[in-house]
């Protein structure tokens, strides 16, 4: 009789805490959902709120300076201008029809929520020409050229932080780059020399080399909405006294490492191999000589490599300050 009880017992206990283990495994993965659903809906508001901007930065860049003064840029927009002024359709129409084939390119090439995005970012373009009256800034024709170049960079820039483009001509470099091996900067090269070559034979040289500049001027806004204020360096340092250095780091400089393991070796023999801890961190380019100073008071003869770094997330990117009592 007490077996009979003890084992109804330990059934009744293992079924509870089979429950009990099921209700938590329930909870962690409703928790992990609600956090991802969390983290998407964040990312997508700030997506929008970037192509939002981008869309009212380049609608000003083209209808403020470019669009009454007879300028063109490079690439899908330098298409719609020049076909614009060359036939008299409304620009706005123009950039969506001459977008249509890229963006079918992006869908397949690259994503789906990329095309949607892009579709919307250049739709919206599309309406703020037709709806929003922009101002007409100066006829000064390299005012025209810097500044239409600055705002319209502004926003094509914007728009790619926020997962879309407003100019297809990036779609197609990244395919044809897969195909023929090409750099995708030496083909919008390519594109936008035939672009401003067909702006020099239609319109004159003259229009063609401030809408060169005009380029130039976009490319590099471009870059900087992209890549940030700030150029970060990533540094890996091989030193037998990585320890030091390590704390020179964190605690002076203020920044983060990551210790990687690894084997220093030389000579023919391989006599002098020793293991040892490898740094890596992230600094600022205007803390690369305080650093490089600083270990060269730790040891003369640690092993330094820099690399450009284009894009951070997470970790200790910003600097930490530290107190003196911690």
């Amino acid at each position: 009789m007490s077996s009979i009880l003890h084992q109804i017992l330990t059934e009744v206990v293992r079924r509870y805490k089979s429950k009990e283990q099921h209700r938590e495994v329930s909870d962690y993965i409703i928790a992990k959902e609600f956090l991802r659903l969390k983290v998407i809906s964040i990312e997508l508001i700030k997506d929008f709120v970037f192509i939002a901007l981008g869309i009212v930065l380049a609608g000003f860049g083209l209808k403020g300076f470019l669009l009454p003064n007879g300028f063109i840029d490079g690439g899908v927009t330098g298409i719609s201008l020049l076909t614009k002024f060359m036939t008299g359709y409304p620009l706005p129409i123009l950039i969506i029809i001459i977008n249509i084939p890229f963006i079918i390119l992006g869908y397949f090439q690259i994503s789906k929520s990329f095309a949607v995005k892009s579709i919307i970012a250049i739709g919206g373009l599309a309406i703020a020409l037709t709806v929003i009256n922009y101002p007409v800034i100066t006829s000064d024709k390299l005012l025209i050229a810097v500044f239409g170049g600055f705002f319209l960079g502004a926003g094509i820039g914007l728009t790619i932080r926020g997962g879309a483009v407003l100019d297809g001509t990036e779609v197609l470099a990244i395919y044809l780059s897969r195909k023929f091996g090409m750099t995708i900067g030496d083909l919008i090269l390519i594109f936008n020399i035939i672009i401003f070559s067909t702006a020099a034979y239609l319109l004159s040289i003259e229009t063609a080399l401030y809408s060169i500049l005009t380029y130039i001027a976009a490319s590099k806004i471009v870059d900087f909405v992209i890549e940030g204020v700030e150029e970060y360096i990533g540094v890996t340092i091989v030193s037998l006294h990585s320890d030091e250095i390590r704390e020179m780091i964190i605690e002076k400089m203020g920044r983060g490492v990551t210790i990687y393991k690894g084997r220093m070796g030389y000579g023919r023999r391989r006599e002098n191999i020793n293991d040892m801890d490898i740094i890596y961190s992230v600094i600022t380019r205007l803390e690369i000589s305080r650093l490089q100073t600083e270990i060269q008071t730790i040891d003369p003869n640690a092993f330094i490599v820099m690399n450009s770094v284009k894009d951070l997330k997470g970790g200790m990117i910003k600097k930490r300050q530290f107190k003196e009592n911690e």
